[in-house]
């Protein structure tokens, strides 16, 4: 490895955009996009309200090759519309993971690595996003059978909404110490309950239950990376390389045990360690 590559291998993943993250991850000189910024598949409903709309609408596909493994990485662009899933955006993420089933039924073992940095479904299309999104969730539990479906979160706008779902479906997950993971979002659980109950400005008291390294510790992801290119690159291809099992979401038998033992009270984040210690059956 070159100067220049050992630098940009220690570069951090945060700082980096969905393509230079997709780019990070493949091998070098694989990288092919599908549909990307210079074919102007973009929303038609965000110029309606107001909105500029993003030339690849705020997603990157590309297939390529991880440690020689074929795959397809699909990187959601946390710094549009907050990472928001539309009707595009969606249906290119849809439509690679079918893509990439296609592939195992026709012999192609191509496996798939989801950068997930979303709020969920895109406000200004809502109906048209929450159908995108549900098609994501079918394409995810079809792929997940024949070759592993990997999810990665890494900051700084986390993994919530109907996208933390996708998440939960995935064969495994990987975050990093700046990652957030949740179903609702902290303005939005403050919103519900109130402030006494969830400060969503303190950012402590946020990241010490839905931060990537409480939900390492609790179990409910499967690996934890520096935030350094090379460091998540080989955490990827770990995950990559480990036989296909049962997911998370198919061991609900140990979670509904674990939910039964909640008395209602708001937990500290080490009884929510303790709670999830032991492995599913």
């Amino acid at each position: 490895m070159t100067d220049t590559q050992s630098l940009l291998a220690q570069q951090s993943f945060v700082e980096l955009n969905a393509r230079e993250r997709a780019r990070s991850l493949l091998d070098q000189g694989s990288m092919q996009e599908l549909l990307g910024p210079f074919d102007r598949v973009k929303s038609p409903w965000l110029e309606q309200q107001g909105i500029v709309a993003q030339a690849d609408d705020g997603a990157v596909v590309a297939k390529g090759t991880i440690n020689g493994k074929p795959v397809v990485v699909a990187a959601i662009e946390g710094n549009f519309q907050g990472g928001s899933m539309g009707e595009v955006s969606g249906a290119k993420l849809a439509a690679a993971l079918e893509l990439a089933l296609e592939d195992n039924l026709k012999g192609i073992p191509r496996a798939a690595v989801l950068l997930l940095e979303t709020g969920g479904v895109r406000l200004q299309e809502a109906n048209l996003g929450l159908a995108a999104i549900a098609e994501i969730h079918a394409a995810i539990v079809a792929l997940r059978v024949h070759q592993p479906v990997i999810g990665v979160v890494a900051g700084s706008v986390g993994c919530f909404g109907g996208m933390s779902i996708a998440a939960a479906l995935c064969s495994s997950l990987v975050v990093t110490q700046e990652a957030r993971v949740g179903l609702n979002g902290p303005q939005v659980i403050e919103q519900e309950a109130g402030i006494d109950e969830y400060d969503s400005r303190n950012r402590p008291f946020i990241w010490s239950f839905t931060g990537g390294e409480q939900r390492f510790a609790s179990g409910l992801v499967d690996a934890f990376s520096e935030d350094n290119c090379s460091a998540m690159r080989e955490a990827v291809v770990r995950l990559l390389a480990q036989p296909v099992g049962p997911s998370r979401s198919e061991q609900y038998a140990f979670y509904l045990e674990k939910f039964a033992q909640l008395s209602g009270e708001q937990l500290s984040p080490e009884h929510v360690r303790q709670l999830y210690q032991g492995e599913p059956a």
